[in-house]
């Protein structure tokens, strides 16, 4: 599926980084190309939009496009252009993209990735970064070229202690975190497992939750409410994809990897979902191509039953839901469009001390908004953090 390109580097403590680079063999395309091509379609009830899922019409569309316009070579071309490289941590293979700074003295900043989403959501905000830091973005545990994990128990906590190593590995003693959707989990843990070495947390599609409090539910503001109101639906009709994955992430497994049809829909609708309300399809809050990478990284790995079962083990991690002592890391919050942060929260668990309420983007910021994103990473980091 992937070669991996010599010599390796061997650090002081005895373990092995290995040069990375994306090389997927033509027949694993020409196979993906047949699958496509003898997808066997549902029917479609007419006049149907999105409030049942993917309209069939649209991603027969979507689907025409991607075999016979998108140009995978390309795309794979592009993510070469940028060091990647694996390491065995704690028994699993992390991948990373290291794109360093030519400022010697930059500073180092780890860059999270959710789901759906992949490195892949960061491609637009690397050259905004890299000269003011040393970008070290991997693929979360079991997610893209991160091996697939045949282990249970990778919890966010596990993860966010992989990736502390990761940045002790790469000689980071202090450095940055940001992270989105599940980097916005566990970004936070790795500045409370490490608060003498992480400067700040910056945050973007962040779930903050109440307390139980009522005196919080009191002070919110109509926007607040607005937000609450928006998590709540959010959590009644548009999570079943969570708690699928949640409770049974093998058996949902089964169709996702072995119909790359069903698991474009599958990633598509979230595109369709949590982007910038202002627009109509995915497409339009995101480059096309630039989506169905980050479809491919999903296919070409085989990765479905591993990201699915991420949100089991967040589901079952009783440290995850128990009660915490409240982040003492400076942390930034950026709050784009479709995101149901809600200060009055935010403030229980973490230690803010920037708030940016976006005016564009949605929920992959990075991809949507990259101008935005990047800019408010890089006043936080040039504060007083």
């Amino acid at each position: 599926m992937v070669t991996f390109t010599r010599p390796t580097h061997r650090l002081r403590n005895g373990t092995d980084m290995h040069p990375f680079r994306i090389t997927i063999p033509t027949a694993q395309l020409d196979d993906l190309w047949r699958r496509v091509a003898t997808t066997r379609w549902p029917d479609e009830l007419a006049g149907a939009d999105w409030s049942r899922g993917v309209p069939v019409s649209y991603l027969r569309e979507l689907a025409e496009y991607w075999v016979n316009d998108y140009d995978w070579r390309a795309q794979e071309e592009l993510l070469n252009s940028y060091p990647q490289f694996t390491t065995a941590i704690d028994g699993a293979t992390i991948h990373f993209l290291h794109v360093r700074s030519a400022d010697p003295d930059a500073t180092p900043l780890l860059l999270l990735h959710g789901w759906p989403g992949s490195v892949v959501e960061f491609l637009d905000v690397i050259d905004r970064l890299s000269d003011r830091f040393h970008l070290v973005i991997p693929s979360l545990p079991g997610f893209g070229f991160s091996s697939p994990l045949t282990e249970a128990g990778w919890t966010d906590g596990r993860a966010a202690a992989a990736f502390a190593e990761l940045m002790t590995r790469l000689g980071y003693a202090r450095f940055g975190v940001q992270g989105g959707d599940v980097g916005a989990f566990i970004a936070p843990l790795i500045g409370a497992g490490q608060p003498d070495r992480v400067i700040g947390v910056h945050l973007n599609a962040m779930f903050a939750f109440p307390t139980g409090d009522p005196a919080d539910m009191a002070a919110l503001s109509d926007r607040d409410r607005e937000r609450f109101a928006a998590m709540k639906e959010f959590q009644d009709g548009g999570s079943a994809y969570m708690q699928v994955q949640g409770s049974r992430p093998d058996t949902v497994a089964f169709g996702l990897t072995d119909s790359p049809v069903g698991q474009l829909a599958w990633i598509v609708e979230k595109f369709h979902e949590w982007t910038d309300p202002a627009a109509k399809l995915p497409e339009d809050a995101v480059d096309k191509d630039r989506l169905l990478t980050n479809v491919m990284l999903y296919w070409l790995t085989g990765t479905a039953r591993s990201t699915a079962n991420s949100y089991y083990e967040r589901f079952h991690d009783h440290a995850m839901w128990a009660p915490k002592p409240r982040g003492t890391v400076p942390t930034a919050v950026a709050v784009f469009t479709t995101d149901y942060a809600i200060r009055v929260f935010a403030d229980k668990a973490h230690n803010i001390v920037r708030w940016t309420e976006m005016e564009r983007g949605g929920h992959f910021a990075a991809m949507e908004a990259p101008d935005l994103l990047a800019a408010d990473i890089r006043a936080f980091f040039d504060g007083p953090v």
